[in-house]
């Protein structure tokens, strides 16, 4: 599409916005994520030597063309909702306008970037509201779609209200709270189970996590306050002990009355093993006394719905706003604003002004970005607040009913009219 536009001289500006098509069906509402990588490789995004030998090598494009790649860099501008917002379906989450070559070209990358965060921050943020409080944390690193997966998994799920990450290089990138234990590997090396607590608890005194379930869970628990017992009077005492497998919540308070027992009572039970938001949810509702969750698989790859419909498409150009008609792929046209109000957004045009506070703001001009990166403290807290802002029937893991109320605009649905007497629909 691009040599075509160059060669047809179709280098004009046009704007092209980023939405979801359609909630999966267990999603009441989706957090609006990716924003800070999309703009990172949009400021680095080129085509370098390489890049252009191999489009050369497929003998398909004009060397006009390559050299206009070769020294192509985005010079438009974006808007976007901030990540750690609330977003629903037909809702722009980010709009880019620029010359029409430099805006189609980065449509596969805003819609990786944008969907695959937004997806696991959408997952995550319904284990933080399962969780009630409690602390959870991104064990997802070794199941993820790959490496970047894992990092975007890992981020999303601090933007959703984790409090820490199992994956260290997430952790230094972003600068968040690493969480650890031992695997079943450590206690399998040592041929009697106290040694391996003991050699752990030394080596991190005060912040040891024991795995207690590698043989039997209940000898593990008192396996457990022996070692801290004994090893009290050297100044090291355990932090915790996990279980990862079998009936957390019978377990959980076998184990929380073995810890009492002992004098272990702030030694808190953290647990793990194919965790989700419904089971997070169904171990609380039991009353397991249960201090935290380490969430892996279900939640990183978001396993319930692993994908969004996230799609690209052009609103407006140098001529005007620009209308789909597909049947049921149909779009709005022209360049919009969002105004979140209690219980119900208003989708307009961005030129029109209505009741509520607008979501969606510039974020980057003349190909660069209007402000530093935001911490991801920041993003969390704006998150939080904006889950607690819906209304409560959305905060449920089961399908809201009603669902939440997207309204149209007056002027956008004139809009919509008369586009529609242009193309001689209806």
């Amino acid at each position: 599409m691009a040599a075509a536009y160059f060669d047809s001289g179709r280098t004009d500006s046009a704007s092209f916005e980023l939405f979801v098509r359609a909630l999966p069906e267990e999603r009441n509402f989706l957090v609006a994520a990716g924003l800070e990588p999309l703009l990172d490789a949009v400021e680095q995004w080129r085509f370098d030597e390489e890049d252009i030998a191999f489009l050369r090598s497929l003998g398909q494009f004009s060397d006009g063309f390559l050299g206009h790649l070769a020294t192509l860099r985005f010079s438009g501008e974006m808007r976007a909702v901030p990540e750690g917002e609330i977003v629903f379906a037909g809702e722009p989450i980010v709009e880019i306008t620029g010359p029409r070559i430099e805006a189609q070209l980065l449509e596969t990358l805003a819609l990786n970037v944008i969907g695959t965060h937004t997806t696991q921050a959408s997952k995550a943020a319904r284990v933080g509201i399962a969780a009630q409080g409690r602390a959870f944390v991104d064990f997802s690193a070794r199941r993820d779609h790959g490496r970047d997966a894992a990092m975007s998994a890992a981020r999303a799920a601090m933007i959703a209200g984790a409090s820490a990450t199992s994956l260290v290089a997430a952790g230094r990138a972003l600068d968040v709270a690493l969480s650890g234990t031992m695997a079943h590997a450590f206690v399998m090396s040592f041929d009697d189970e106290r040694d391996a607590f003991r050699t752990f608890a030394r080596a991190f005194p005060g912040d040891a996590v024991l795995l207690i379930d590698t043989w039997d869970t209940i000898e593990g628990a008192h396996h457990a306050v022996a070692v801290a017992n004994e090893l009290r009077s050297d100044g090291v005492s355990i932090d915790g002990v996990r279980l990862d497998s079998g009936d957390l919540a019978v377990l959980s308070r076998k184990v929380r009355a073995i810890l009492d027992g002992g004098g272990l009572r702030d030694v808190r039970i953290f647990v793990s093993g194919d965790l989700d938001e419904r089971a997070v949810a169904a171990l609380i509702g039991e009353g397991a006394p249960i201090d935290g969750f380490g969430v892996g698989t279900r939640m990183g790859t978001s396993e319930d719905a692993p994908s969004l419909g996230v799609v690209y498409k052009l609103v407006a150009d140098a001529r005007g706003p620009k209308l789909k008609l597909s049947e049921g792929k149909a779009t709005l046209p022209g360049r919009k604003q969002i105004w979140r109000n209690e219980d119900y957004d208003v989708l307009g045009l961005d030129a029109e002004h209505s009741e509520g506070r607008p979501l969606i703001e510039p974020v980057l001009a003349s190909g660069r970005r209007l402000a530093a990166p935001v911490p991801i403290t920041r993003l969390r807290d704006r998150c939080s607040d904006a889950i607690a802002a819906l209304p409560s029937r959305l905060r449920s893991l089961d399908p809201a009913d009603p669902s939440y109320d997207v309204r149209v605009s007056g002027e956008l649905s004139a809009l919509v009219d008369d586009l529609l007497a242009v193309h001689k629909v209806g």
